[in-house]
């Protein structure tokens, strides 16, 4: 039996299919999709919502696997009221929804150094979430605090420190939304900044399937990282190359693929379903495991009912 939820301010859309709403464009629907207008409504939202109806947070599906069943969840959906981009002195403060490239470019335009944002798919919340980072940099080297709203309803500003992070991993508890994120960035050249992002792009563009439907990296790199998020790029085992030592860059299974030009990519060439790229996922874990004694641990979200 459905739950009575309370009315927003937001926009409260049932049995909302989510497939549109994540890059790999696989995924059934999520029993409510919930689009806040702003903070407070939000804040009230959960604070009204039953305490045993699921809830969970969506960036721009980045980094996201939705299965085929769905979500019996209350899918939050940051949107126009949280993406708002603020540089005082040294720091800038960027709301969940402000997509990372764009707040790469804001503060390079300012003379502020968070160039690393400019090649992560996806929008700040998630970036905050996972500890996102290339080029030896990560969000855990200039993230000063985060705004929250808990699954309770209450509004709750917190230092990074809180948070816990390390590599592609933070601990945020159940339902808690992500609305904001305070960063303290090193001082640039504008030009110089704007210059090492294109650097950045040529090279992402060179090694990487980036007009492929898929949601970045699958699997985190095995071994080489401290517990700070860091990675030590002399002595880091790449998941590509074990990958490729198992014999499955390019394997397929019904519409998805382990990508040709970068094998740690998971694309759907048209036609997949979810179960299909998990399966294939899967399916290189396990041989994976089997030629090297590896265990891959994903680096996508998988979420929802089979």
């Amino acid at each position: 039996m459905r739950h009575i939820l309370p009315t927003p301010r937001g926009t409260l859309t049932p049995d909302r299919p989510l497939a549109d709403l994540t890059w790999l464009r696989v995924g059934g629907p999520a029993d409510w999709l919930f689009q806040p207008a702003d903070e407070a409504d939000l804040a009230a939202f959960l604070a009204a919502l039953p305490a045993d109806v699921a809830v969970f947070p969506m960036g721009v599906g980045s980094n996201l696997i939705v299965r085929d069943g769905g979500l019996r969840a209350v899918v939050i959906r940051l949107g126009r009221g949280f993406n708002q981009i603020a540089i005082d002195g040294n720091t800038v403060t960027a709301g969940a929804a402000a997509l990372d490239a764009h707040v790469a470019r804001r503060a390079a335009e300012a003379g502020l150094d968070l160039t690393f944002l400019r090649t992560i798919p996806g929008s700040i919340g998630g970036a905050v979430r996972m500890n996102a980072g290339c080029y030896g940099a990560y969000v855990a080297d200039v993230l000063e605090s985060v705004r929250v709203v808990l699954r309770s309803g209450r509004v709750e500003d917190w230092p990074a420190s809180a948070l816990n992070l390390r590599y592609r991993q933070s601990d945020l508890p159940d339902g808690a939304v992500i609305v904001s994120a305070r960063f303290r960035a090193a001082p640039g050249a504008p030009e110089a900044l704007a210059a090492r992002m294109e650097e950045q792009i040529a090279k992402r563009d060179a090694t990487q399937p980036t007009k492929e439907r898929s949601a970045g990296s699958t699997f985190r790199n095995p071994v080489g990282h401290s517990s700070t998020g860091r990675a030590d790029d002399s002595h880091e085992l790449k998941a590509w190359k074990v990958i490729d030592d198992a014999g499955m860059r390019g394997a397929t299974r019904g519409g998805a693929q382990m990508s040709q030009m970068h094998s740690n990519f998971l694309i759907n060439t048209g036609g997949a379903t979810a179960a299909d790229l998990e399966n294939l996922g899967e399916e290189v874990r396990k041989r994976v495991f089997q030629t090297s004694g590896i265990t891959l641990e994903w680096e996508i979200m998988r979420v929802g009912e089979a």
